[in-house]
Parts: structure tokens; sequence; C-alpha cells
């Protein structure tokens, strides 16, 4: 079963007739496919965060997934998930099978996954986010010249000259 929507949708309905696609699912119609699935696949290669993949750990659910946005950011490679290489497309599909295929792996990834997600909150990511920003301005600071950040003083919207 493949639950959720995008472009290449139609293409893959007619690769696999065989196969349930549920189309985009929202709220507890996605809670309910998520709780009831063995393993989470994400092969996106363009998704910029992928909420799934957090939706997924939190889910318990072993997660494969390319080393890419969300997966690089919370999955640990063996620890609580498996990710390869940004196309590596053939060790993805390993990893597929190895989930697939293991019963106990995907039980204790499953656990570590559900783990991970434990320690995440709103303040968690709001706070997260705020020292991003600060190193940001840190970094960027630190790049210009004396010159460069006295000219920045006055506002463009100033009236002084």
């Amino acid at each position: 079963m493949l639950v959720g929507d995008g472009p290449m949708l139609a293409t893959y309905q007619r690769q696999r007739p065989d196969a349930v696609f549920t189309g985009f699912y929202t709220g507890a119609n996605l809670a309910r496919h998520y709780a009831s699935g063995d393993l989470y696949l994400h092969a996106s290669h363009t998704e910029t965060f992928g909420n799934v993949v957090t939706e997924a750990l939190a889910s318990g659910l072993a997660v494969g997934a390319f080393d890419y946005a969300a997966a690089h950011e919370f999955i640990r490679h063996e620890q609580n998930g498996l990710v390869a290489r940004p196309g590596d497309e053939a060790a993805f599909l390993a990893h597929a099978l190895r989930l697939a295929g293991d019963a106990a792996l995907r039980a204790r990834l499953a656990r570590a996954a559900r783990a991970t997600t434990a320690r995440l909150s709103w303040d968690a990511v709001i706070d997260g986010f705020a020292r991003d920003l600060a190193e940001a301005i840190d970094d960027h600071n630190a790049t210009r010249t004396p010159a460069k950040a006295l000219s920045t003083l006055s506002s463009p919207l100033s009236t002084s000259p």
C-alpha cells in the first residue's frame, strides 16, 4: 500500500497495477495508515524537509530513506533507521529489502525511532531555529569588514543623509 500523492502518481499506478495507491491523506486517516504499517520508505530526492519522515518516526515505524533533509537531520544509520547516500538507489533498495526481511531489525529501529521524536517539541524546534539564526548572523558578521559593518548602521528608511 502506498499512501500519498505527487507528480509521479499516475506513472507509478501504471507501473504497479497490483499495488494499492490511497492518494493524499491527512489527520486521523493518515495516522491510522502509519499505525498499521510495518515500515516507511522515503524515496524522495526533492522534498525540502519531509514532515512525513518525522511522522513515520513518531509512529514507531522503521524508516529507510536517503540521507537528505529531514532524514539527515533525524535518522542515525543503524541506530533509529537506515539511510543511503543521496542518489545511491542501489543502497536504498538494499536497505528496503533488509527492512522488509528482518522483523527484529524493524522492531529495534522502530523503538529507537519513537524515542527520537519523543524529545521533539515545538519549544525544541523553535529553540533550534533560534540557534541556527544566531549562528547565521554570527557567521555573516564574521565575514564582514569594519567598513561594511559601519555602512549598515543607518537604515535605508532613515531620514538622515
